[in-house]
């Protein structure tokens, strides 16, 4: 009496049930991670809001206006006097905070 092997199909068969179950699990899980629906429920001890978190918004804010132009300015920009004086003030600051300054 001879024994049957089993055709290749039913090995390919085994082969890929055994391969399909953890990668169904890994997919599940990534995807359970992806969800924040739930997170409000799930207690603090094992990873959720912490204590005295506040609580979502019943309503979500509107987008922020990103194509709004600022207003104009109130007072005008530096001319070109102001800005030499300036930045004649911030060097002599700095060189006073590095010790560079010629008179102590």
């Amino acid at each position: 009496m001879s024994r049957r092997r089993p055709s290749v199909p039913i090995k390919l068969q085994r082969a890929l049930g055994r391969a399909l179950w953890p990668v169904l699990f890994l997919a599940a899980t990534l995807m359970a991670g992806c969800s924040t629906a739930q997170i409000d429920h799930i207690p603090h001890n094992i990873g959720g809001l912490p204590e005295g978190a506040p609580a979502r918004p019943t309503v979500q804010p509107a987008y922020p206006a990103v194509h709004d132009m600022p207003p104009a300015r109130a007072q005008p920009l530096l001319d070109e006097e102001q800005q030499k004086r300036l930045e004649k003030d911030l060097i002599r600051v700095r060189n006073r905070n590095t010790g560079q300054s010629k008179n102590p």
